[in-house]
């Protein structure tokens, strides 16, 4: 019998069924904090994996979140010509209060507040991708395509 979700976890499925994204979430033995991590933990490519990653626009003070393959480093000029301002990198505690997550387990999904949603165009080069649910040892595998109409993420180059 399987353990039941962790609060977080079960507010990631909430999420998921309220966009109409059918998930199933995967409580893991070991950390997949990071996309290395995620990758062994889950028997796929580094690429598969979907790094969800806040930043905080310099002017607006928004934050972004951007969906990123666990195989590329963020270009974070390339995103700020395509979003119109600089990036900065906001501290753990401004990234929880924005998402409900700890950094190492935020979904792409289901956070405190609305947050305008980037995706890495090479994400939807993959049938599935992995994504973290809530904690630093949940994932959850899903369409790639499926995730960017869910969250209405806009497509960019990343890297």
């Amino acid at each position: 019998m399987n353990a039941p979700l962790t609060s977080s976890s079960q507010r990631v499925q909430a999420a998921a069924e309220r966009l109409g994204l059918s998930i199933s979430i995967l409580e893991m033995p070991q950390s997949t904090r990071t996309a290395e991590e995620a990758a062994a933990a889950c028997g796929c490519d580094v690429a598969q994996i979907v790094k969800s990653l806040v930043f905080q626009g310099a002017g607006s003070g928004q934050p972004y979140l951007l969906l990123v393959s666990g195989k590329n480093r963020v270009d974070e000029e390339g995103v700020a010509g395509h979003i119109g301002e600089a990036l900065l990198r906001p501290d753990a505690a401004q990234v929880r209060s924005w998402t409900g997550y700890a950094i190492g387990g935020i979904p792409p999904f289901g956070h405190a507040m609305p947050l305008r949603t980037l995706v890495d165009r090479d994400l939807l080069g993959h049938d599935i991708v992995w994504a973290a649910a809530g904690t630093p040892r949940a994932v959850f595998s899903t369409d790639p395509k499926a995730l960017m109409q869910a969250t209405g993420a806009e497509i960019i180059a990343v890297a």
